[in-house]
């Protein structure tokens, strides 16, 4: 579904989760469709549904939930980078290696996490690369659903914006590789969503 064109968000009894992707929109823009999304991902956190929040969507919910999203001071973040796993033990990210790959296009990054949410995973250029809030509820400023031939594309469409903070836009087009251990993360949240649906069934059929 799409909210900018007046989709209307489900309600969470309809669901049992959701991935809010990424959006060429800032969320800085305090857009109408944008502020009643991040509305909508704050009940996920309050009611303990899986959530999963992609690049523009990491930040949404890190804007949700009372932190904040802007500009990164650093620059741009695009290519095929390394990411450094610090929520080893977390239930969407723990188990993976300690320094995986992953792909990486945005502008605007969570500039400073909402109060009790744990810091997960963080690249050079971007100290809070993924976060989880509450229970059930994840943010990833990386992309797993993007392969290296999207990747290369989002190189070439951005690189006058590359060249002008000083980077060299061929040899990044050129670093640009697949990224498995990344693209798993999704796989990993179909299974939350999964155990945690049938976890409620089990508790519905316990008390009927």
């Amino acid at each position: 579904m799409d909210p900018r064109k007046g989709d209307a968000l489900p309600a969470l009894g309809e669901i049992s989760g959701a991935i809010v992707t990424g959006s060429h929109a800032m969320v800085t823009e305090r857009l109408d469709w944008s502020e009643a999304s991040a509305a909508w991902m704050a009940q996920f956190v309050e009611h303990e549904v899986p959530l999963l929040g992609i690049c523009y969507g990491h930040q949404l919910l890190a804007h949700a939930m009372g932190g904040e999203a802007g500009y990164n001071p650093r620059g741009m973040e695009i290519g095929t980078r390394e990411i450094q796993l610090l929520g080893v033990n977390d239930a969407l990210l723990g188990g993976l290696p300690q320094t995986f790959s992953a792909q990486t296009v945005h502008q605007q990054s969570a500039l400073r996490l909402p109060p009790d949410a744990v810091l997960l995973a963080a690249s050079e250029r971007d100290p809070y690369h993924a976060f989880r809030i509450g229970t059930a509820a994840w943010g990833v400023q990386f992309h797993p659903e993007f392969g290296a031939a999207a990747m290369r594309a989002y190189v070439r469409h951005l690189a006058p914006l590359v060249v002008k903070q000083g980077d060299d836009a061929e040899a990044l087009e050129q670093s640009v590789r697949e990224t498995p251990v990344a693209a798993a993360v999704l796989a990993r949240f179909a299974e939350i969503v999964r155990r945690t649906t049938d976890a409620r069934v089990r508790q519905i059929a316990t008390f009927s």
